[in-house]
């Protein structure tokens, strides 16, 4: 039986719309499914040939519904000097040449403030937990049973004595995180003594914390939309402008033809800036890059199980699947995925010291992808000043965290309901 037959969508209700939704990575991809479930015609646009070839590719993998502190922090800036003169530090910059790089880091600095960040960590906190709740819907409806699923938790571990202390005093007791000391990490997760133990000073750990493969939930997500009786296509090309009537979008034109609609959702990462731009509407995205290393596991390795996450080195360690990804770093060297050799070197010198008997790193695959992220660390969803314009942009590097949640916020918002949660932060006045 197809659980997909006509008639199941979970809202059908709604008036259907015609809709087009570009961007075919994680973000777009989810978004297009929750439109088709809510009871819309949707298209999808896509400039790759294939799924999720950007920054959903090979990204670390990790569901952090609960540890999701933007970059913005009061401390960042002085860390960032110590970073920049680090030749293996979590953070590199370079002119690109470019207004747009000053700008986005002029507001980013100018949210570096405790209390700004403290207000966009509550906000994301919220859009957690509302994408974690969205997640077991989407698993379900969808049937998504090959990304590779585990929940094992999180493991945050601090090198420093004074800062793990710091932070575990901010730890509230019978909250969802628990502050570990050296001997209770090595204890929850033995893989980590392996590169020593010296160097651990603790951890806090917060159970329940997924991770999967986010670019196999892509291509399986994919084929599902294709059995939907709402989905009317993937279109394979190049988005390049939209036709305006007024204060309304009602076309989009592409290398193969114009697409009309009622309704279209910017969901296409660095991209919808460039989009949006002839429309008058300014997005404050830049792109922070990463890296990544895919590394397979035999039985003769060591992995960690639980998800690992070091603080200091900014590098995160998840197991997904019968493979190790390690992904680390913050290059704000403008739209370049190429992948420098020195960052490359310096993300396997870490992970071989950090664990060492954890997989094969000699037939690791590296990766660079591009996250669109907005100076203050917070996702930009909902309206735009013209009608028939959505934005869902802006997620960083907790794109497949927050698609979930955000997928459903564009749908409920679409079919003329309220947002299920408050949006306060994350519309685009308030980018």
């Amino acid at each position: 039986m197809n659980p997909y037959a006509a008639g199941q969508s979970r809202n059908s209700a709604v008036g259907m719309k015609q809709l087009v939704v570009i961007g075919g990575g994680v973000i777009g991809v989810t978004t297009a499914w929750a439109l088709a479930e809510a009871g819309h015609r949707v298209t999808l646009v896509e400039r790759e040939p294939a799924l999720a070839e950007g920054a959903s590719r090979a990204n670390g993998g990790q569901l952090s519904y609960r540890y999701v502190s933007p970059l913005a922090d009061a401390g960042v800036p002085l860390k960032a000097l110590g970073w920049l003169l680090d030749p293996e530090g979590p953070l590199r910059f370079k002119l690109d040449g470019t207004l747009a790089q000053w700008r986005w880091l002029g507001a980013f600095l100018a949210r570096c403030r405790g209390a700004v960040n403290r207000r966009t960590t509550d906000q994301l906190l919220a859009l957690g937990a509302y994408s974690q709740h969205c997640f077991g819907e989407f698993q379900q409806r969808a049937e998504l049973d090959a990304i590779a699923l585990r929940s094992p938790g999180k493991l945050v571990v601090y090198r420093r004595a004074a800062e793990f202390e710091q932070v575990a005093r901010r730890t509230l007791a019978g909250g969802p995180e628990r502050a570990l000391t050296r001997e209770e990490c090595l204890a929850l997760e033995p893989a980590l003594a392996d590169g020593g133990k010296d160097w651990l000073a603790g951890g806090i750990f917060t159970a329940g914390e997924a991770v999967a493969d986010c670019h196999a939930l892509c291509l399986q997500l994919g084929e599902r939309l294709r059995e939907h009786p709402n989905f009317q296509g993937w279109v394979h090309a190049q988005a390049q402008d939209f036709v305006q009537e007024g204060d309304r979008v009602v076309a989009l034109r592409t290398s193969r033809g114009e697409l009309g609609a009622a309704g279209f959702v910017l969901a296409a990462g660095l991209q919808s800036k460039a989009l949006a731009a002839p429309l008058g509407i300014r997005l404050p995205l830049y792109p922070l890059k990463g890296y990544s290393l895919s590394a397979p596991i035999e039985a003769r390795h060591r992995p960690p199980t639980v998800s690992v996450t070091d603080f200091e080195r900014k590098t995160l360690y998840a197991r997904i699947g019968e493979q190790l990804r390690v992904a680390a770093m913050v290059d704000l060297v403008g739209e370049n995925t190429a992948i420098d050799p020195r960052r490359l070197a310096a993300l396997h010198r870490n992970v071989r010291a950090t664990f060492p008997q954890a997989a094969d790193y000699d037939r690791a695959i590296p990766w660079a992808g591009l996250r669109p992220a907005t100076p203050s660390g917070a996702p930009m969803l909902g309206a735009t000043p013209l009608r028939g314009l959505w934005l869902n942009v802006g997620h960083g590097a907790l794109g497949f965290t927050f698609s979930f949640g955000s997928a459903r916020i564009l749908a409920e918002l679409m079919s003329d309901r309220a947002s299920p949660i408050d949006l306060t932060g994350l519309e685009l006045r308030a980018a």
